[in-house]
């Protein structure tokens, strides 16, 4: 099966298991990059709490902009890493208003996706996974956020190469996917790497994908 097919197929399963997903209301942009710079290193909770957090002690991103640092750290401690993540933000946040006069990334959505993400990576901590994230969720743009729940995933289905790395990771599973998918695709492959898919002993027998998947296929080579 050619790989653009193969992914369709498991991207079909997947919709026959799980449905299209509903992910929470989107976020405006800054927001979405806010949170998504929280959300590195940490779990979903953590990430929530740390945001709230600094959105209940900083009503405007202009304040969180030009808090003091200390302040910043100690509201968005529950993300971990407080001493990296707050000065992190505080630069991004800098670095638009210094650009484009406001906070505010809204023109990107006039913005090709290829510009908007090149535009999003120039800021220090902003990698392929971040920028995709402001683009999909957030902006209304093309883009295959890879976490380490699909990177995992594709890598024991056999949908990329085995010493393929995270960020070449962004663009290779963007050619096998149709636009349309991503949005579906992100998120049900995201759920089947957490609840069957798992790092550790994964439940290859009851997952949707066994038949297409590389890993289980070994698996079974090996046991006869």
């Amino acid at each position: 099966m050619q790989p653009q097919n193969r992914a369709l197929k498991i991207h079909s399963l997947l919709l026959k298991t799980y449905g299209y997903p509903e992910w929470r209301n989107p976020l405006p942009p800054v927001d979405e990059l806010v949170s998504t710079i929280l959300s590195q290193n940490t779990n979903d909770g953590n990430r929530d709490r740390a945001f709230e957090a600094l959105r209940e002690r900083f009503p405007s991103w202009e304040e969180v902009r030009d808090a003091p640092e200390f302040e910043v750290i100690e509201a968005i401690r529950p993300a971990g890493l407080a001493n990296q993540k707050g000065p992190r933000i505080q630069a991004v946040l800098r670095e638009i208003s210094s650009r484009r006069g406001e906070l505010s990334l809204d023109f990107l959505r006039e913005y090709t996706p290829e510009a908007a993400k090149e535009w999003l990576m120039q800021f220090k901590g902003v990698g392929p996974k971040t920028a995709a994230i402001v683009l999909q969720f957030s902006l209304g743009h093309p883009a295959f956020p890879v976490d380490t729940h699909i990177y995992r995933v594709s890598g024991r289905i056999g949908l990329r190469p085995e010493n393929m790395n995270a960020e070449q990771a962004h663009q290779h599973l963007e050619n096998l996917l149709p636009t349309e998918s991503y949005y579906a695709a992100h998120l049900n492959i995201i759920r089947l790497g957490r609840e069957i898919c798992k790092a550790r002993r994964p439940e290859c027998l009851i997952c949707p994908l066994k038949t297409n998947c590389d890993y289980y296929a070994a698996l079974q080579v090996m046991t006869e």
